[in-house]
C-alpha cells in the first residue's frame, strides 16, 4: 500500500471521527469535586471532543481543545471551607448533619458561582453553542440551567453512591428499609429502630426540599434570567427542569457501596478519575517509600480540611503514637510542627493515587471521603476512617462492613484509638486480603469507567438526549406508585356496602317490627 493510500484512509477514518461540543460545569470551590471534574475533562479530550470547562481550580496549562470559564474569586467567599475546623467539630459547634443549613448553603454557593462576571459573560455570548452539558449535582439544581441557555441535552453528575435524592431526578427513591440515606451512618440489614429512623430520615428530607424550593428557584431565576431574556428563551421552572435530565453518571461502583435496583440511565463509573498510568512521585517522597522496609502509614484528612485547625494537645498525641511504630508515616498536614519524629514526615501536598499505589503502603488513614475510599479500593490498601461530615459516615461503616476498614470517631482519645487499630491492620492479614478481594471486583468490568464515560456521553449526544433510556416512573404521581387511588377505591367500596347491607338490615328490622305491630292489632 502506498503513502496515498495511507493518506487517504487517514482521511476517511478522521471524517468519520465526531468531535462534539460538550460544557462541564463544576463550579464548585472544592478541591476534591475539581478532581471529578477534571475527570471528565480529560477523558473528553482524549476523546477528541471540545471541552468548556466552568471551574474555581484552572488548569495552568490547558489542552488546545479546552476552553475554561474561571470563577476562582468563589473561593475566597467558600464559608463551608471556613467552617471546616477541628476544634468547632469537637466543641460541637458546626453541625454538618443538619440538611436544611446544607441544602441553604450549596444553593447559596451555587448561585454565587453562576452570577460570577466571567459565567454571565460566557452565558450571554450567542457564539457559544453546546451538544452536550455535563452538571454536578451537589445539594442543588441549578446548573441544570445551562441546558436551557444552550437548548440542548444535559447530564447528571453526581460525586457519591446512589442515595435518595439523585435517585428521585431520574427514576425514584430506594426503599428506606434496605436503603438508607447517604447521611447515615448505618448499613442494611437494618434493626427495627434503624427502618423506622431511615423513614423519618427520607420523609424529613423532602420536607427540607420544599422549603428550600424557592430558594432554589429564586437563585435559579438570578443566575439564568438574563441570559435567557438576551436569547429569547423563556426559562422553565427549575423544579421541571430538574427532572428533564438525559441520565445520571456517578462516582459509584457496589465494591464500594452496595448493590441497588437502579434505572437504565444509571451508568457507574468509580474510579474514572484515576489516571490509567500512575504519574510518578517526586524524588524526595519516593526516596522515603523505596526506603521503608517495614512499610508506609498515610494519613490524609482530604483536602478541605484544614489539619493545622487540630488542637495541639491531640497533634502531639499523634506524633507521640507515630513515635511508636516501626512504619513511616507520611502526615498530609497544612501547617509546619516542632519535634517530629524521624519515622514521620511531613507533607503540605501528597500525590494520593501515587503513594496508595507504592507496594509499600500499608494503611490508609482517612476521612473517608468516597474519592479516598475509591482510590484505597483501586489499588489494595486497607483504611482506617475517621469520618467528619457528609456521606464519610456511610462510607467508612460500609468499608467496615466489608472487611478492609476499621473506624475510629473524631474526639480528645482518637490518638489512643488510633494506635489500636494501626496494630489490628497491620497484624491481622484478613484487612488486606478483603481489600484485594475487592479490588478484584472492582476492576472486574466490562470496560474502564472512562470508556463507559466516553460511551454514555456520545451515545446521549447521538440518540438526541436518550429518551428512551428514562425511567417511566417520573411520570407516575406519588399517589399511583403506592396504589393511593385504589386504597380509596376499596374504602370508598367498602363504605357503600356496609351502608347498603346497613339499610338493608334497617329496611328488614322495619318491616319486622311493622309485621309484629300488625299482630298486636289483631289481637
Amino acid at each position: 500500500m502506498n503513502k496515498w493510500n495511507l493518506i487517504i484512509l487517514g482521511l476517511v477514518f478522521l471524517s468519520n471521527v465526531c468531535a462534539y461540543k460538550i460544557l462541564v460545569a463544576f463550579p464548585y470551590p472544592g478541591k476534591s469535586h475539581s478532581i471529578l471534574g477534571e475527570g471528565y475533562v480529560r477523558h473528553l479530550l482524549e476523546a477528541g471532543h471540545e471541552v468548556t470547562y466552568i471551574t474555581a481550580h484552572p488548569y495552568k496549562k490547558p489542552h488546545p481543545n479546552l476552553k475554561q470559564v474561571v470563577v476562582a474569586s468563589v473561593i475566597e467567599k467558600f464559608e463551608f471551607a471556613q467552617s471546616l475546623d477541628f476544634k468547632k467539630m469537637l466543641s460541637k459547634e458546626v453541625d454538618f448533619k443538619d440538611m436544611f443549613t446544607m441544602y441553604e448553603i450549596m444553593a447559596v454557593i451555587g448561585n454565587r458561582s453562576l452570577t460570577h462576571e466571567n459565567v454571565q459573560k460566557f452565558m450571554m455570548d450567542p457564539n457559544e453553542k453546546f451538544d452536550l452539558v455535563i452538571a454536578e449535582w451537589l445539594y442543588h439544581h441549578l446548573y441544570a440551567g445551562f441546558a436551557t441557555i444552550f437548548n440542548c441535552p444535559y447530564i447528571w453528575s453526581s460525586s457519591m453512591e446512589p442515595h435518595p435524592v439523585v435517585l428521585d431526578l431520574i427514576d425514584e427513591v430506594g426503599n428506606p428499609a434496605y436503603f438508607p440515606d447517604h447521611m447515615s451512618p448505618v448499613s442494611p440489614p437494618l434493626s427495627f429502630t434503624e427502618r423506622i429512623s431511615e423513614l423519618w430520615n427520607l420523609i424529613y428530607l423532602y420536607r427540607v426540599l420544599w422549603f428550600v424550593r424557592d430558594i432554589e428557584e429564586q437563585a435559579f431565576r438570578d443566575s439564568f434570567g438574563a441570559a435567557a431574556a438576551k436569547r429569547g428563551i423563556t426559562l422553565p421552572t427549575l423544579y421541571d427542569l430538574k427532572y428533564n435530565s438525559s441520565m445520571m453518571l456517578a462516582n459509584s461502583h457496589y465494591s464500594l457501596g452496595d448493590p441497588q435496583r437502579l434505572p437504565a440511565n444509571y451508568a457507574a463509573i468509580g474510579g474514572y478519575h484515576i489516571e490509567d498510568e500512575i504519574p510518578p512521585l517526586p524524588k524526595d517522597l519516593q526516596k522515603i517509600m523505596d526506603s521503608a522496609t517495614d512499610g508506609v502509614i498515610y494519613f490524609s484528612m482530604g483536602s478541605m480540611m484544614r489539619s493545622e485547625t487540630l488542637p495541639m494537645e491531640l497533634k502531639r498525641k499523634l506524633l507521640n503514637v507515630f513515635s511508636k511504630l516501626k512504619q513511616t508515616v507520611i502526615w498530609k498536614f497544612d501547617g509546619d510542627l516542632e519535634n517530629v519524629p524521624k519515622n514521620v514526615h511531613m507533607v503540605k501536598w501528597a500525590p494520593q493515587p501515587s503513594i496508595l499505589a507504592h507496594p509499600n503502603a500499608k494503611v490508609f488513614v482517612t476521612h473517608g471521603g468516597l474519592l479516598s475510599t475509591t482510590e484505597t479500593i483501586h489499588y489494595g490498601v486497607p483504611i482506617i476512617g475517621i469520618p467528619l461530615f457528609a456521606d464519610q459516615f456511610l462510607n467508612v461503616k460500609r468499608a467496615v462492613r466489608k472487611g478492609f476498614a476499621l473506624e475510629v470517631p473524631l474526639g480528645y482519645d482518637t490518638p489512643a484509638k488510633l494506635e489500636i487499630a494501626i496494630r489490628e491492620i497491620l497484624s491481622n492479614p484478613k484487612y488486606r486480603e478483603k481489600v484485594k478481594e475487592l479490588s478484584f471486583i472492582y476492576h472486574h468490568r466490562e470496560t474502564k469507567p472512562g470508556k463507559t464515560l466516553i460511551h454514555w456521553i456520545e451515545h446521549v449526544i447521538e440518540t438526541k438526549g436518550a429518551p428512551h433510556l428514562r425511567s417511566p416512573a417520573l411520570h407516575v404521581p406519588v399517589y399511583q406508585k403506592l396504589y393511593l387511588d385504589l386504597l380509596a377505591l376499596i374504602i370508598l367500596g367498602l363504605i357503600i356496602i356496609k351502608r347498603i347491607v346497613n339499610s338493608l338490615c334497617s329496611s328488614k328490622s322495619a318491616n319486622k317490627k311493622k309485621g309484629e305491630d300488625k299482630k298486636k292489632k289483631r289481637s
